[in-house]
């Protein structure tokens, strides 16, 4: 038998198999590859009267990329984070959630000036349910949402009405009004 059609035998016998898994798994594989790959970095500064304070950002684009944003991670260093970008301004009333999130964070909803205009603390969700799951609204208006370790914030003296800066897209931050 030769080599191609080994292969394809191989893989005619194999397929079935894999229609045998759960969905989620198959999908979450997939999904899990996909955004690795393709999630942008950027530094970024958060500017607070404690000085600028930089940070090294996950961008989630992509619906689906903000859809899974930091599940699964049992860990996020210091000076990291991930930056939650939306095409539009979202409403006060939508809210993130910590469905299969492993670590506490704070999240900081940005306004489309760069300004901190809500701040939460959000715990990891242990239920096996989503609809378990508390949820987290803004309470005011934003373009961007911004992920870091619980605690972050406060330790910080990062507060709303302080500005995130993205200094290679030349974006800084301008006195508040």
């Amino acid at each position: 038998m030769d080599p191609t059609r080994r292969t394809l035998l191989k893989a005619s016998l194999l397929l079935p198999l894999a229609a045998l898994l759960p969905m989620s798994l198959i999908s979450s594989f997939a999904w899990g590859q996909a955004t690795a790959k393709e999630m942008q970095t950027l530094a970024l500064a958060i500017h607070s009267e404690g000085g600028p304070h930089r940070l090294e950002v996950e961008v989630a684009e992509t619906a689906s990329q903000r859809q899974r944003g930091l599940m699964g991670r049992e860990s996020l260093p210091e000076a990291r984070g991930m930056l939650f970008r939306f095409e539009s301004e979202q409403s006060a009333n939508n809210a993130f959630w910590m469905y299969r999130t492993l670590i506490p964070l704070d999240i900081a909803f940005i306004d489309s000036d760069g300004r901190i205009v809500a701040i939460n603390t959000m715990q990891p969700c242990e239920s096996s349910s989503p609809s378990d799951c508390p949820s987290y609204p803004a309470g005011a208006a934003y373009h961007s949402a911004l992920e870091v370790n619980g605690g972050y914030f406060a330790e910080r003296g990062i507060t709303v009405g302080d500005c995130v800066s993205i200094p290679d897209e030349a974006g800084f931050c301008q006195p508040a009004d």
